[in-house]
């Protein structure tokens, strides 16, 4: 488990990536199996690639400590949303193997002072790109 301290010296990479491991154990839990970390193309980056059962799934993890700038989901701008279809239709034009279904979820994350997570939540299907 990770304890980090969150406060103002913790910058966006750091809480990024506290919010990305706490969503890898949650998805994990939830039955998906992670198949890729940190995608990286032309387009953006993915931050976690996902199968379950037969649908792949491309996650896109919004972590905030506070929320005076909104809740972690809110910050999913359209240009964001446009750059992870880019991504995703890159990735699965060149990995084979692939199930046919793909969709794109977020996962929010909203850490504690301690780093810890105190909510998360998935919303499946979060980017208007269902698995078809």
């Amino acid at each position: 488990m990770i304890s980090a301290r969150v406060d103002q010296n913790m910058n966006r990479q750091e809480v990024g990536k506290l919010g990305e491991q706490a969503a890898q154990r949650y998805l994990k839990k939830k039955g998906y199996r992670i198949r890729e970390k940190g995608f990286r193309c032309r387009y953006g980056e993915v931050d976690i690639i996902a199968q379950k059962k037969d649908c792949i799934v491309f996650v896109e993890v919004r972590a905030r400590t506070g929320l005076d700038f909104g809740t972690p989901e809110e910050s999913l701008t359209r240009a964001k949303k446009k750059r992870l279809i880019a991504s995703a239709l890159a990735y699965t034009s060149t990995h084979d193997d692939l199930p046919a279904q793909w969709r794109i979820d977020v996962v929010a994350v909203e850490l504690d002072e301690r780093g810890k997570a105190r909510r998360i939540e998935l919303i499946e299907n979060a980017v208007e790109q269902d698995c078809t």
